[in-house]
């Protein structure tokens, strides 16, 4: 899983901060690589989104092609202000919307991720200065 696997690469070994220096573009490309995934994922999801909306609207206000009502019966008339609540209640479209939810919320992880292993310069920085402190050389 993601998070498990974050959790293992951004501890500090504070043993080997010379060697956590040097992990730091690894780990940045590992996760810029996982986010530029997620980000067309997302994409791509709601494009199946904005591409489904239309069909389910066209299929709710009796605008779809007359075979589309024979593979899936329609047989109410409802007005043009209720077609939102059917829209809104819509299998597919939640569906889909559930997975848009999913990766927006990993893409967001994703960001903080990256924030954090950007800001592990500064951490390490702080970890030799704070060890120098307590050697005396400063």
């Amino acid at each position: 899983m993601l998070q498990e696997e974050v959790d293992k690469d951004v501890k500090i070994k504070s043993d080997h901060l010379d060697i956590e220096s040097l992990r730091i573009p690894e780990l940045h490309n590992k996760y810029l690589k996982y986010y530029n995934r997620f980000q067309l994922l997302l994409k791509k999801t709601e494009t199946d989104y904005k591409e489904l909306y239309k069909e389910k609207w066209e299929y709710y206000t009796g605008k779809s092609a007359p075979q589309v009502y024979k593979e899936n019966p329609f047989e109410f008339k409802i007005l043009k202000a209720d077609v939102p609540t059917y829209l809104e209640s819509d299998k597919d479209l939640i569906r889909l919307q559930h997975k848009i939810n999913y990766n927006k919320t990993i893409v967001t992880y994703l960001e903080q991720v990256l924030r954090s292993i950007n800001n592990r310069t500064f951490t390490i920085k702080n970890a030799i200065d704070w060890k120098k402190f307590e050697a005396g050389a400063i």
